[in-house]
């Protein structure tokens, strides 16, 4: 049963208190229903909103967004217009409003559509714990002791995305797909076809020989997938229709 809200001033004292045992909590899109519906036991939340970890910053080409930072800031930044489209595209703007970077990090797929986008622009994450702090990949495993801080990223040339979902608005995914096309910087990540998001690596080597074998990428996608079902689409249906979403992705076909 749920006793005190901790409220740390910084990521460090956060850390601490997760070593002694609780919850994190960003924004709570993802912790507090299963708070409120007793899904899981917490005593303590630790909750980050005091911790200094939101605000953006654009330094020349590298982008920094804080993981407390909520994803309506991400898509009021006019310096990050190319992200706006995946932020309108996650849940209902009354969530977007509440909902962190960080927690679209770690929140498990068909989710996190933010966190697709981020592996195909090849962000690093920042994590810190009461051992010290470290600088990882997006996608890269985090510890239950340990606090992402910020993502690094920088700006594309060439960037794609597109995402299928059961209805126009505030729904999970059945297949994310971004992308930067940037010759040898070439990156594709996917969403909604295995436990996390993944890459494209047979896609994005076809690319990088032969930037207009479109065709040919999008049928090699599915390489390694592990699709699933779920409420949204079976895992048969998502690896039919990833290839056709991939192609559409990478051509900019509506």
């Amino acid at each position: 049963m749920l006793s005190k809200v901790h409220l740390p001033s910084s990521a460090a004292e956060a850390a601490g208190l997760l070593r002694a045992g609780g919850w994190l909590i960003g924004g709570g899109t993802v912790v507090m229903p299963r708070v409120n519906t007793g899904a899981v036991p917490v005593e303590h939340l630790i909750s980050l909103r005091h911790a200094g970890l939101a605000g953006i910053r654009v330094d020349a080409d590298t982008v920094t967004i804080g993981a407390a930072t909520t994803l309506a800031a991400v898509g009021a930044d006019d310096r990050l217009g190319f992200l706006h489209p995946v932020i309108r595209s996650i849940a209902s703007p009354p969530v977007r409003n509440l909902a962190t970077v960080g927690g679209n990090l770690l929140v498990p797929q068909p989710h996190g559509d933010l966190a697709v986008a981020l592996l195909a622009l090849d962000a690093r994450v920042d994590v810190v714990s009461v051992d010290g702090a470290r600088t990882g990949l997006v996608g890269e495993p985090v510890a239950p002791d340990e606090i992402v801080t910020a993502v690094h990223f920088d700006l594309p040339e060439n960037w794609h995305y597109r995402k299928a979902m059961r209805r126009r608005h505030n729904s999970a995914a059945i297949v994310t797909v971004a992308a930067v096309l940037d010759g040898e910087r070439t990156r594709i990540a996917l969403g909604g076809v295995a436990s996390r998001p993944v890459r494209a690596y047979a896609a994005e080597r076809i690319l990088r020989d032969d930037p207009g074998a479109v065709a040919e990428a999008a049928e090699a996608a599915g390489e390694g997938v592990e699709a699933f079902d779920d409420a949204y689409a079976s895992a048969w249906y998502r690896v039919r229709v990833l290839p056709v979403h991939v192609r559409r992705a990478l051509l900019g076909e509506d």
